[in-house]
């Protein structure tokens, strides 16, 4: 719920914070005290469009800071989430609109754009007045209204996985008709290149690996030479064989009188000779490695040019060429089997369509049984409302070949003013005042499906009064036992219904030297509300007999 709004510098609003309670507030004052000010800051706060018409005239810029007190499984905490913001410790908007034009936004006191600030407002509040019929003329809003109705989101979810598996699977079917035409169209180019690549064999690596072997080669004779002189320096040398065999026998003879002195000696010796004879054995494979056919360098040479004309006629690495063969083996091996490929795609797409429009049919018929209740249901408010010749319907037309994410269903709002004249959409048909009692209606009926957590409406009640309008108070006394609902209203049936009453009013106050108006709002304790009631029944002067009425209508026997 909303639980407080501060506002600083808005129009004739100076300074203002008000703390409102769960339940249902009303608004009341005289016409021109600042009720649509105070909803137009409100609005500000929530990303409406800013205009520098808002700020207060001398002051350079305007700030309204609305606090909401949520659960944690809010829906709007999961959006915070996803951008990045943190809402651990509760949930404050605010909006700071320049004179000069400009304005910022910030939620929890981090910046953020006014887009994500009016998507985080459209879920915290709606605001609905008699000139408000967005939701009534928006045929995406009255579908989602009806499922939430109904219960029906978790077989829209599902609904909505089978379209895209169709949708995958159909695209996956047109991907591989153009591969098919594609290759048609290329079959000489591609049979051309598959067979030089098929002959070329290239393998991963290869590249590396010739020009390594033919850096070798090229430098196999200095290699040769270098290895020779090893070897002849640890092969041909007897003598330093036989030195060492003599040394280390000799050690030996006294190694078990030396009581372990010549241990270490002894195993290094035998250590050396070992290890010359594995360099000798090392040498000597790294020599025989060196013996080359006089026609390999070339061949490699040959090899690393035919696999480097290759990739620059394909514009491709070296190391892609394999990858490449195999891309080319694959398409005319597609062109060969895609008729049986083609087939089972098709197969697939056609089971996918028909598993879509099964659901999708089953969620239409469960549509269509949530709209007769629906329209039972609101029908049932519209005679208190003073409605009762209007007929609310509530229209499904379904297209299998018009089919969405959300389903075949068209869904659309419709009402009959008169008998005997056809349904047609309620903005068309319906006046301001009746615009905003089959509002009232539906809100009444659809309050605990999907709605927001505050609910406002601005001066729905224009234009009626007595049974009306006291039938248009219970309702928004029975929206508030679930949600917040905050009315600024003329109508005292209404006001007297309310949890918590706010009085708006504009006044002169003189300061610096200069006269100004503002607008102020206080919290009406029993007398004053009383008092303020009676003044809303009296046509001019508070009489004994509107407090007397006021004090009635409080108790609820008026």
């Amino acid at each position: 719920m909303l639980s407080a709004l501060s506002i600083r510098n808005i129009v004739l609003i100076e300074k203002l914070d008000i703390s409102l309670s769960a339940g249902l507030t009303v608004l009341t004052g005289e016409t021109g005290a600042g009720k649509s000010i105070l909803l137009d800051a409100l609005g500000l706060a929530l990303g409406a469009r800013g205009n520098a018409a808002l700020v207060r005239a001398s002051a350079d810029q305007g700030m309204v800071t609305a606090a909401f007190d949520l659960p944690l499984s809010h829906r709007v905490f999961e959006l915070l989430r996803d951008h990045g913001v943190s809402a651990d410790d509760g949930l404050v908007v605010r909006r700071i609109q320049t004179a000069g034009g400009q304005s910022k936004a910030f939620i929890n006191d981090q910046p953020v754009s006014v887009s994500l600030l009016r998507q985080v407002g459209a879920r915290l509040v709606e605001i609905h007045g008699q000139h408000d019929d967005r939701a009534m003329i928006d045929p995406g809003e009255h579908r989602r209204l009806l499922d939430a109705f109904a219960g029906l989101q978790p077989a829209v979810q599902e609904v909505t996985g089978a379209y895209q598996a169709m949708r995958a699977a159909e695209e996956e079917l047109e991907a591989h008709r153009r591969l098919i035409a594609r290759a048609e169209a290329e079959r000489a180019y591609l049979e051309h290149v598959s067979q030089e690549l098929t002959e070329l064999a290239p393998q991963a690596g290869e590249e590396e690996a010739l020009a390594s072997r033919r850096q070798v080669m090229m430098h196999a004779e200095q290699f040769a030479e270098s290895i020779d002189e090893a070897l002849s320096a640890l092969r041909d040398d007897a003598a330093l064989d036989t030195r060492l065999s003599a040394a280390l026998r000799k050690l030996e003879r006294r190694r078990d009188q030396a009581a372990g002195l010549l241990d270490d000696v002894c195993q290094a010796l035998d250590r050396v000779m070992t290890e010359v004879g594995e360099a000798v054995s090392v040498l000597g494979t790294a020599r025989r490695g060196l013996d080359f056919d006089p026609h390999d360098l070339e061949k490699t040479e040959e090899r690393l040019f035919a696999l480097k004309a290759a990739a620059r006629k394909h514009n491709v690495a070296v190391d892609a060429l394999p990858a490449l063969a195999e891309k080319f083996a694959g398409d005319l091996q597609a062109m060969a089997d895609g008729g049986r490929k083609l087939e089972d795609l098709s197969v697939a797409a056609d089971t996918a369509r028909s598993h879509y429009l099964d659901l999708a049919g089953a969620l239409s018929v469960r549509r269509t049984e949530a709209a007769d209740r629906l329209d039972t249901a609101v029908g049932r408010e519209l005679a208190p409302l003073k409605l009762e010749r209007a007929r609310f319907r509530t229209s499904i037309t379904n297209d299998a070949g018009q089919g969405g994410a959300h389903g075949i269903d068209r869904v659309e709002f419709l009402v009959t003013a008169n008998p005997g004249t056809p349904p047609a959409p309620l903005a068309k048909v319906a006046s301001g005042g009746e615009l905003s009692r089959f509002l009232l209606a539906l809100k009444v009926i659809l309050a605990a499906k999907g709605s927001a957590p505050t609910l406002i409406f601005d001066e729905i009640d224009t234009g009626v009064g007595g049974a009306v309008a006291d039938a248009m108070g219970q309702r928004l006394a029975r929206l508030a036992d679930g949600l917040q609902v905050i009315s600024v209203t003329h109508s005292p049936q209404v006001a007297a219904r309310a949890g918590q009453h706010l009085l708006i009013s504009k006044m002169e106050t003189v300061g610096d030297g200069d006269e100004r108006m503002v607008t102020r709002v206080i919290e009406l304790a029993s007398d004053s509300r009383r008092e303020e009631i009676a003044r809303m029944l009296s046509a001019a002067e508070v009489t004994g007999e509107a407090r007397a009425q006021a004090e009635r209508l409080l108790s609820g026997t008026g």
